[in-house]
């Protein structure tokens, strides 16, 4: 591979359309304050580098981003590229990964408001994120020792993985489809609503009216805690265990759980769900 090794850039497009290059030890700053420094690349490493101008990585295919930083000036740093392995990498700009497919995260630190949106491809590993709006409308995502700080999250995404992470967030998984937690910290308020096959195993839920109007929702061997209103008009079937604070009108299913603070079934909704 070609090296560019120890620059300081600032120009606009300062290396676009590069291949078969690794980036070395590069700073994208400076007054000129050039956008899209990395646009349109293909085949490169990106290795121990800091970036503070706008949208550096669009359209490329096919880059290793090793122990380097995305600074919060660092506007939408990842757009419309496929093929990336994150690394090590501490990621503070804006929006960052955006319609982008086949992507690797480890061992990184992410504060991205509206961070993951509409992507397919989405593996991530040991990592943190805080965002305000993180995964919008992505697909086929896989998240294992993940940590998230968020409020909307999930929101339409489908085919989803999670295990042994926890989730600090509210209103997440609405209207998600096809999705699996194993293991994990669920912690936040209106979990999963207007879900289709959201399924939850030897998990902690947390927080004020989970998991309502959902349809196929299962949990296994769950614990659930400050969990009032739940089950809303939703098809469920549910083992927890301890006690579930309160119960509203479930439409459908089985629910058994070690006890119930309160169970509301009013006239106006037909239930035929089994609490017990």
């Amino acid at each position: 591979m070609k090296l560019a090794e120890k620059l300081t850039l600032d120009e606009e497009r300062a290396l676009y359309g590069v291949r078969n290059t690794k980036i070395k030890d590069c700073i994208f700053d400076g007054p000129a304050d050039g956008e899209s420094a990395l646009k349109e690349c293909r085949n490169i490493s990106v290795e121990g580098c800091t970036f503070a101008l706008r949208y550096p990585l669009w359209h490329v295919t096919g880059a290793e981003i090793v122990n380097s930083k995305m600074k919060d000036s660092c506007r939408a740093p990842l757009w419309y590229s496929k093929k990336l392995d994150i690394r090590n990498a501490e990621i503070d700009g804006v929006k960052a990964l955006r319609e982008c497919r086949n992507v690797f995260v480890s061992s990184s630190k992410i504060s991205s408001q509206e961070f993951g949106w509409m992507c397919k491809g989405i593996w991530v590993k040991d990592t943190s994120l805080e965002a305000e709006y993180p995964f919008f409308q992505s697909r086929d995502i896989a998240l294992d020792n993940f940590s998230l700080k968020g409020k909307y999250s999930f929101q339409y995404v489908k085919n989803v993985t999670v295990k042994n992470s926890k989730l600090d967030t509210k209103d997440a998984f609405w209207h998600a489809k096809n999705v699996t937690v194993y293991d994990s910290v669920i912690k936040g308020e209106y979990l999963g609503w207007y879900s289709e096959n959201l399924h939850l195993i030897r998990c902690r839920i947390e927080g004020t009216q989970p998991l309502c109007y959902a349809k196929g929702l299962v949990l296994e061997d769950c614990e659930m805690t400050g969990c009032d209103l739940s089950f809303e008009r939703s098809c469920v079937n549910a083992t927890v265990i301890g006690n579930i604070e309160s119960i509203k009108n479930p439409l459908s299913g089985k629910i058994s759980a070690d006890s119930y603070g309160e169970i509301i079934l009013d006239g106006d909704v037909k239930s035929s769900c089994v609490i017990k």
